[in-house]
């Protein structure tokens, strides 16, 4: 008996770390890993920037948490079922979060190409247009073969990101100007100022980065059985999430004197700084990191997109899955690279900001308090143990 609740917990433990290093992966995307996002919320407000990076991660587990809960304990399949279960009877309503999405994944694999061919260009002199073209067919060729694959790849990617971004972030931290003395001028120049701007904007990027979340869901369903393993699973998302992102805007505020002074350096501001250090395996190391993320986030997003259109009605003809899922992908590769042409900080300036807002109203709001609502009346309405299986839940209504 013992044997099989230590067997359960392990295999609790690890289906909850495959799903949040997943969720991981999928958010150190372009802008996370170029450093312009972390600069464009964050790092310019100063010392606030850390207490608004813990608003949005902690926002994104908790979001997260009542989606999957919601989405595992009713069977459900896709974002569309799972939205129209929030909103019922409003079900329609649904539709709004069909708009945010479909611009989110144009706006995020934009970011994802437009921050690979920036980089590419950086490091080897490539042509911007060839980046994006050569970024384009990878991230098309991982995202026709399913779910599974989808979470092996990124759980392996994001220990892979996750190690290498924890190492450069310290050293990059370790060799700018001392932290205390940065948040300490700071705070004796601005006070608390741009404290409440700084959880506004937790709040709003907490809300874009839904984009990601679709696939992470449907990740989850299959591994994630019971209740306790979704809070496992989100503990874990907020403490891999807030060690990535956290680390990246802490060093780039003690760098951020350096980078706003040079050519580029608002754009890639984290390759800006690490180039300054003179030591080119350190580069070498981000220009991995950098790849990686980008793959990541542009395969969790665009599979989210396939998951909820691959079985449309006038798609049905064609009989072979993975042709299907390749046409959608085609389709939403080609329309994101013509938009990543605009740039990447135009991108997440405005294309983010817009949709953040949105968010805020159709997703934050009502998955913290309707859906936390329907979560808990459903589970006590079918069961009151948090250790019992979702499939036993759902198959007796």
């Amino acid at each position: 008996m013992k044997k099989n609740q230590v067997k359960n917990m392990n295999r609790s433990w690890m289906a909850a770390f495959s799903v949040a290093i997943t969720a991981f992966a999928a958010h150190a995307g372009g802008g996370f890993a170029t450093g312009n996002q972390e600069n464009t919320w964050f790092v310019s407000l100063g010392w606030p920037a850390i207490v608004g990076v813990a608003v949005a991660m902690l926002l994104l587990a908790m979001t997260i948490r009542e989606g999957q809960i919601m989405m595992n304990s009713r069977g459900l399949k896709t974002y569309k079922e799972l939205f129209e279960c929030l909103y019922h009877p409003f079900d329609k309503v649904e539709l709004l979060f069909e708009l945010f999405f479909n611009i989110m994944v144009l706006m995020v694999v934009a970011s994802c190409i437009s921050g690979a061919a920036s980089a590419l260009t950086q490091y080897f002199g490539l042509n911007y247009y060839l980046g994006t073209l050569v970024i384009g067919l990878v991230v098309l060729f991982l995202t026709i073969f399913g779910v599974d694959l989808i979470r092996r790849a990124s759980t392996y990617m994001g220990v892979v990101i996750l190690v290498l971004a924890v190492s450069i972030y310290t050293v990059g931290l370790l060799n700018g100007h001392i932290l205390l003395d940065v948040m300490r001028v700071d705070f004796s120049n601005n006070g608390w100022n741009q404290l409440p701007k700084a959880v506004w904007n937790g709040v709003t990027y907490s809300a874009f980065q839904w984009v990601t979340v679709p696939a992470i869901l449907v990740c989850g369903t299959s591994v994630l059985k019971t209740k306790q393993d979704c809070d496992r699973s989100m503990a874990l998302t907020f403490t891999l999430n807030m060690l990535g992102l956290g680390l990246a805007v802490l060093m780039l505020l003690c760098w951020q004197h350096y980078y706003l002074t040079q050519p580029n350096g608002t754009t890639l501001p984290t390759l800006t700084t690490l180039k300054s250090f003179g030591a080119n395996w350190l580069v070498a190391l981000y220009g991995l990191v950098l790849f990686l993320c980008l793959i990541s986030s542009a395969v969790c997003v665009i599979f989210g997109f396939v998951n909820r259109f691959e079985n449309v009605k006038f798609l049905q003809k064609v009989e072979n899955v993975p042709v299907r899922r390749a046409l959608v992908s085609a389709f939403i590769m080609v329309v994101s690279m013509g938009i990543s042409f605009v740039g990447l900080t135009n991108v997440v300036k405005y294309g983010y900001g817009y949709c953040g807002y949105l968010g805020i109203a159709i997703i934050i709001v009502p998955l913290l308090t309707v859906g936390f609502y329907k979560n808990r009346k459903f589970m006590k309405e079918n069961s009151q143990d948090a250790k019992v299986s979702f499939e036993e839940v759902y198959e007796e209504n």
